[in-house]
């Protein structure tokens, strides 16, 4: 995906988006589409500011997943100017041979808040249970 500057579509934006996601499954470079400044939060990991805290990032979330797969079929986006907020499903494997699916398992289901401009991602925030395993289950009297 090339990048450039200037004003952005719609399309635009959710292609930067979708193209995060789908470098997350593929296991190629996210970190390029983010802007030096950017902020990213994730659950259990809190608030990463800038590209160097966020770069530390993927390579710990890689090291507890063998796979994933985001179900892109099934998007549901909504585009409200520089934001685009992606909700969607996602199955794989954990490092330690565990696999997980939505619908299925605990882990699964997602939401990220994205904003981009400038084709680049400014801030987002992903809303999910880290727990892919499963492992953290005692502590929730419904389950």
């Amino acid at each position: 995906m090339t990048m450039t500057t200037g004003t952005m579509t719609d399309e635009q934006r959710v292609s930067v988006a979708k193209e995060f996601l789908l470098r997350l499954d593929t296991g190629r470079d996210t970190l390029e589409l983010f802007d030096e400044d950017a902020v990213y939060y994730f659950p259990k990991r809190g608030v990463m500011r800038g590209k160097a805290q966020i770069g530390e990032f993927f390579p710990q979330l890689g090291s507890i997943l063998k796979s994933i797969e985001h179900h892109s079929m099934f998007f549901n986006i909504v585009v409200a100017g520089d934001m685009v907020v992606i909700e969607g499903t996602s199955e794989g494997v954990t490092a330690d041979g565990v696999p997980w699916k939505a619908g299925v398992t605990h882990a699964g289901n997602w939401c990220d808040v994205f904003e981009v401009r400038d084709f680049k991602i400014h801030r987002l925030a992903t809303y999910l249970d880290p727990d892919y395993a499963s492992a953290d289950t005692a502590r929730y009297p419904w389950l």
